[in-house]
């Protein structure tokens, strides 16, 4: 078994471990410590030794090091002697890890790393280390930041949750969904890096977003009566489903109106649109509103004979539920395909007017178009490129520079 085995093994089994060891140590830091102790050594000895369980092997030589580090403790000697009692380490054969089980453990997991005493880049981190699998390297990666600064992320992070005390385990019923929408959001925020990348040179990072998805599905089985969990996911699927046609061979964005619907992944609508259903129960919140728009245009046939009107009423629905200027501004495109880029450019230049978005090139992006559609070529040159100086996206830059050529 060589490195990849390893990292197959850990991407899979990682949340169980490090969950199971926080529960039985009450340390989530040094749950987390010993579990990538035990993969550092995993790396040295399986490709001599292969072991016949690899999931148990890890279990077992992370609850090793745990056990280790807690003898070093010299104040807990007692809390030691408990734990080699309780967890029975000797045998490997013992550790057996059911690959279908998902339980409490890791939606507890989830809680903690995505607790609201973090710092919102600390709960990214830690999601995806400690939930996800992800090492510090492809989480810095992902979203273009140096290693050092995610692993400090991290450190941090574990640092808060110990000094405030957050004990491993479900909040109660009365905090679950208030603390549910962190979970959420951290969620949502690893996906739209995925499904459009902030900067760097690639539009998508595909590996980020399915990572999200999986974290969502995973948390979906964990929490199967929230409505909003399935919204999530159902966001997540539809807009993953068009990521084969929204790229060109060389990577370079392919517009919506462009776009092969024939290249979409119909497998992903058909399970984003059974998880919108079991989001429908009880009414659809903000995230069920986005997935209920994105269920729109993957089943309109072409850009022309998408449900506009639909989409206009579903933005303003998720405008007073989850009022933001990004809502209002797509609102605003929408209004531009229903209604005409008229009214569309007064919703946008009272934005302006009100400065909800500084410095973003949305604004700028938005306003060229309607612009352009109503024939003022000058000024919707001159916004394309304000647009493209404040886009960190090369690949969307160059699209900006592209429209804006055609203007002159």
């Amino acid at each position: 078994m060589g490195t990849a085995d390893v990292e197959a093994v850990w991407r899979i089994e990682s949340a169980r471990i490090v969950a199971a060891l926080t529960r039985f140590t009450g340390d989530f830091g040094l749950a987390e410590d010993a579990a990538q102790e035990a993969v550092a050594e995993a790396l040295v000895s399986w490709p001599l030794a292969p072991p016949a369980n690899p999931a148990g092997w890890l279990m077992a030589t992370a609850r090793r090091r745990a056990i280790d580090a807690i003898r070093r403790r010299t104040a807990l000697q007692d809390r030691y002697a408990l734990l080699a009692t309780d967890l029975a380490v000797d045998s490997v054969a013992d550790e057996q890890i059911d690959p279908d089980r998902i339980d409490d453990d890791v939606l507890a997991l989830m809680f903690v790393s995505c607790h609201p005493v973090l710092s919102p880049e600390s709960r990214v981190a830690l999601t995806l280390r400690v939930v996800g699998g992800l090492s510090s390297e492809e989480i810095a990666r992902a979203f273009l930041v140096p290693v050092p600064t995610v692993q400090a992320r991290i450190t941090r992070g574990k640092k808060t949750i110990a000094a405030a005390g957050v004990p491993f385990e479900l909040p109660p019923a009365a905090e679950r969904r208030e603390r549910l929408a962190a979970v959420l959001s951290v969620l949502y925020v690893i996906f739209t890096e995925g499904s459009t990348a902030t900067s760097g040179d690639r539009l998508l990072r595909p590996d980020v977003a399915y990572e999200a998805i999986r974290l969502a599905r995973t948390l979906a089985a964990l929490q199967p009566d929230e409505p909003e969990v399935h919204g999530l996911l159902a966001l997540c699927e539809l807009t993953a489903a068009r990521f084969p046609a929204r790229t060109g061979p060389d990577g370079s964005p392919v517009l919506l109106e462009e776009q092969d619907r024939r290249r979409w992944d119909f497998s992903a609508i058909r399970r984003g649109l059974a998880a919108l259903a079991k989001a429908s129960t009880r009414g659809l919140g903000p995230y069920g509103l986005q997935a209920a728009i994105a269920a729109t245009h993957a089943s309109a046939p072409s850009v022309e004979a998408t449900d506009w009107d639909r989409i206009v009423v579903l933005y303003e629905a998720l405008g007073r539920v989850a009022p933001s200027p990004v809502v209002e501004l797509n609102r605003a495109v929408a209004v531009a395909m229903a209604s005409g880029p008229a009214q569309a450019l007064a919703i946008v230049d009272e934005l302006i007017a009100s400065d909800r978005l500084p410095g973003s090139h949305l604004i700028p992006t938005v306003r060229g178009e309607l612009l352009a559609r109503l024939g003022r070529r000058a000024e919707a040159r001159a916004e394309l490129e304000l647009a493209a100086r404040l886009c960190a996206n090369q690949r969307e830059r160059s699209v900006l520079l592209r429209k804006a050529a055609t203007l002159s």
